[in-house]
């Protein structure tokens, strides 16, 4: 990590649903980042959240009675290009990689939905609701419809020129689970750096995943390629890389006849305490890890508003970073 994160503290990732209940659109925030990082990792999670994660989708039609798009089926309202773009938007989940195709047989009168197609176990409909055509009194319809498993979006022209087949209807290919992606870089402040940043991603899909599954597989994605960049060859200068143990080794001792060194000031803020804690700590004069680290127990507890609970939060934050309180004879 950038070693600044050994300054500020390691950034805090955090999971927020729109709607309760609903895993499909959520909230994500990370921070704090060094500046720049949040314009570096936002855009790099929005493009492949947006083009690389996989779906399923409609490829291509077959109506009976039909050779061509442009055409109608007696006593359908829709003309056969409505109903293919009607299919397009079909919202699915497919487990298996292999092509299925599933059928619609519908009689009039009435109105045809995304509930009336047969489908195998291997095919979920994620919006039953959708509106495919309405029928008259005696009307019929059967459509064959293609359902593939991919990656991104496929025009139907491409298909078009490979798979030239009479009576076949191609149509776009949006595999993509991802609806919508919009993130924002907000300022973010840690004790006296006011120059920090904080993401937040707005993400939403289809359902066929939720959205912190698509976010973790974007990440899994961009770090499987990042990591030929991490070739064992290359050599990292490690004064420059945030190394977390190093905040835990203990200061030298002065020397007689050396000058006094100025004592390091690292920020309270950055072990993400409950807001009580913090606030205790703060009031009783208490700014900063080293400060901290020369309290004992018995001085803590005799802070207003610090009490048992928040000792315990003191000593586990402490101890996860290989610090701990002083100790009762040095108080003495």
């Amino acid at each position: 990590m950038h070693i600044i994160q050994e300054e500020i503290g390691l950034p805090a990732f955090t999971v927020t649903p729109v709607k309760k209940g609903d895993d499909r659109h959520a909230v994500f925030a990370i921070t704090p980042l060094p500046p720049g990082y949040g314009m570096t990792l936002g855009n790099a999670m929005r493009r492949t959240l947006l083009s690389s994660l996989p779906g399923a989708a409609v490829t291509s039609i077959r109506v009976a009675g039909v050779q061509h798009e442009y055409t109608t089926v007696k006593g359908v309202h829709e003309s056969v290009l409505d109903i293919a773009l009607n299919l397009k938007g079909l919202k699915l989940r497919k487990h298996s990689k292999e092509p299925e195709v599933i059928r619609l047989d519908a009689k009039g009168p009435g109105t045809v939905t995304a509930k009336d197609l047969e489908v195998s176990s291997d095919i979920e409909v994620l919006n039953p609701d959708l509106v495919i055509a309405t029928l008259e009194k005696g009307a019929a319809l059967e459509v064959q419809i293609t359902v593939e498993k991919g990656v991104g979006y496929v025009p139907a022209s491409e298909r078009n020129k490979k798979q030239n087949e009479p009576g076949l209807i191609y149509i776009d290919a949006i595999y993509s689970p991802v609806l919508k992606v919009r993130f924002d870089v907000e300022a973010a402040r840690v004790g006296q750096r006011t120059d920090l940043e904080k993401l937040i991603m707005d993400v939403e899909t289809s359902g066929s995943l939720t959205a912190e599954e698509a976010v973790q597989f974007a990440s899994q994605l961009l770090q499987s390629y990042f990591g030929y960049f991490a070739s064992d060859k290359r050599v990292v200068e490690p004064e420059f890389m945030a190394d977390f143990s190093r905040a835990s080794a203990q200061q030298v001792p002065e020397e007689a006849g050396h000058a006094p060194v100025k004592e390091s000031y690292t920020p309270i803020e950055i072990l993400n305490f409950s807001p009580r804690t913090l606030n205790a700590l703060i009031n009783a004069g208490v700014g900063s890890i080293e400060q901290l680290t020369k309290c004992t127990e018995a001085t803590l507890s005799n802070f207003r508003g610090f009490g048992a609970k928040a000792l315990d939060e003191v000593k586990k934050t402490l101890g996860d970073r290989g610090l701990k309180l002083a100790d009762e004879s040095m108080d003495s």
